[in-house]
């Protein structure tokens, strides 16, 4: 099975091709240009250079959620549009669920985070042992506190991972809880680890059509339109 997969939940965007576990391609951009600008063309290189047609791919994943509200719209919208038009099924993944695949190789507590600003990550907790991940919380946005709470006395190695992981790990660290950083390569959310967890998630029979993908916020915009009178 062939899935495009789309990550926008952050400031980096990336897009990726994989078959039965393999990435056959993958593209990713970190320069603060605009999704907007940046997705489609990374989208129209892989396809290009994988030689494949859009009406070739099996599936369309995107990363729904959490993340940036602006980015996460562009994604699920470039999803839909893509499936819509070749009459493919999509497949919703967690951006949080994503990431963590990109540790899922060291053993411990993977702990997600995305800056969710007001001293709140957007994160989930998953139990990483012999390269499979075991979900241990929902989705959610929590407060740094409240984290540190919940995981100080938790035995296991802890492995940080995500576009908030620095400003998480400073945290936990300055407050008593000893935990790893994922290196470099692996830290940011990317679109080969959506695509690799579409896989799964078409296994298990998860997909939707292009109407049905909708976009997962764990709370309100910072800004809201004022209230008419």
């Amino acid at each position: 099975m062939k899935i495009l997969a789309i990550e926008t939940s952050a400031k980096a965007v990336s897009a990726a091709v994989a078959e039965n576990g393999k990435i056959l391609c993958a593209g990713y951009q970190d320069t603060g240009l605009t999704h907007s600008r940046t997705l489609m063309p990374i989208v129209e290189g892989i396809l290009k250079n994988t030689d494949l047609a859009i009406t070739e791919i099996d599936a369309i994943a995107a990363a729904v959620g959490p993340g940036s509200f602006t980015g996460i719209r562009i994604g699920v919208a470039a999803a839909k549009g893509l499936a819509f038009g070749a009459d493919k099924p999509v497949i919703a993944v967690s951006t949080l669920a994503a990431m963590a695949r990109n540790v899922a190789f060291c053993d411990g507590l993977v702990i997600c985070a995305m800056d969710a600003r007001r001293q709140q990550v957007y994160n989930a907790l998953f139990d990483a042992k012999d390269g499979c991940l075991t979900r241990l919380s929902d989705d959610r946005a929590i407060a740094l506190a409240d984290l540190l709470a919940e995981i100080k006395d938790d035995p296991r190695q802890k492995i940080v991972v995500g576009d908030g992981g620095r400003l998480c790990q400073s945290y936990l660290e300055t407050n008593g809880v000893p935990c790893r950083l994922a290196p470099p390569h692996l830290l940011m959310q990317n679109a080969m680890s959506v695509a690799l967890a579409a896989e799964e998630l078409a296994a298990e029979g998860n997909l939707l059509t292009s109407q049905e993908l909708e976009p997962v916020y764990l709370r309100p915009p910072h800004a809201d339109l004022p209230n008419r009178k």
